[in-house]
């Protein structure tokens, strides 16, 4: 096959690009550098017109939007916060344009979300569970109906929601053990809030399965299938890396520091992979401990 990817320099992007390479497939990588994997093509954008791209939508085979800057840089401001929406919204605007104008349209576009679509807060949710209406799920939502045209195209959407992915080589897992590694470890606040997360080689399996499951369309949570709050998941760390788990670090202290950013680690709501495992996925790492113990014992 060959596959376009936005977004493909980044970490999600390089680890789905080395399984599609394993493979035999062309992956091509939108970039507005040239960093590429061996093997990738990169191919210049600014993601914000099909100028000197748009030609190649019509080679491909799956179309792949992961393009956002990270909700991982403190402060938020205003204008972070604008770049948050408009380094999602945009590059989704303009796939859903390239596609629009492509004479030979993909098969499949896979669109990028995250697991805080569904708020902060409130019952076990599944894909059905309406959006929450704080600034991360409204986000998420802005998002998602950048690329909702192309469904009246006729070309098959997925929509993954995705949960903190956790792997070895980027992500946020190095920075989420270091205060354990320094003896520090314990529960974020009252520590009983969601801390929703897939293994790496989960994420990549469910996203491999979803575009190669004909019958996959609409919205899939990928987010391991173990609910796990926040004190469980560093509970389980420490003892993977042989730290002690001690008090909990004042929720009031990490506001202080973190301003509105401390809702990625104080709050969140649990949720459920409900239609990926409806649709036959299974889990290599459906635990905290196994998948901690793989990527860290």
């Amino acid at each position: 096959m060959n596959i376009m990817i936005a977004g493909g320099s980044g970490f999600l992007g390089q680890a789905l690009t080395k399984s599609f390479l394993a493979d035999g497939h062309k992956v091509f990588i939108l970039t507005r550098g040239s960093r590429a994997l061996n093997g990738a093509q990169a191919v210049q954008w600014d993601a914000k017109t099909t100028d000197g791209w748009g030609h190649l939508v019509n080679e491909m085979d799956v179309v792949i939007h992961l393009a956002g800057k990270t909700l991982a840089s403190w402060p938020w401001t205003a204008a972070t916060k604008r770049a948050f929406l408009d380094s999602r919204i945009l590059p989704g605007l303009t796939l859903a344009q390239s596609i629009q104008q492509a004479t030979h349209r993909p098969g499949i576009f896979v669109q990028a979300s995250g697991i805080n679509h569904y708020g902060l807060r409130g019952a076990l949710a599944d894909e059905s569970t309406p959006p929450g209406d704080d600034f991360l799920a409204q986000l998420t939502v802005q998002w998602e109906d950048a690329t909702k045209s192309i469904e009246e195209l006729g070309v098959r959407r997925v929509v993954i929601r995705n949960a903190v992915v956790l792997a070895k080589d980027g992500g946020l897992l190095s920075l989420m053990a270091l205060p354990v590694r320094l003896f520090a470890g314990g529960p974020l606040g009252s520590g009983k809030h969601a801390m929703p997360w897939i293994h790496i080689h989960d994420w990549v399996g469910a996203v491999r399965h979803l575009i190669e499951n004909e019958n996959a369309r609409g919205a899939y949570n990928l987010v391991a299938p173990t609910p796990t709050s926040n004190a469980e998941f560093n509970r389980v760390l420490a003892n993977v890396i042989h730290r002690p788990y001690w008090f909990p670090t004042p929720a009031f202290l990490l506001r202080t520091l973190l301003g509105e950013m401390s809702v990625l680690i104080l709050e969140g709501r649990f949720s459920q992979p409900k239609r990926l495992t409806e649709s036959g996925y299974r889990y290599q790492f459906p635990g905290p401990h196994e998948a901690l113990v793989d990527l860290l014992g």
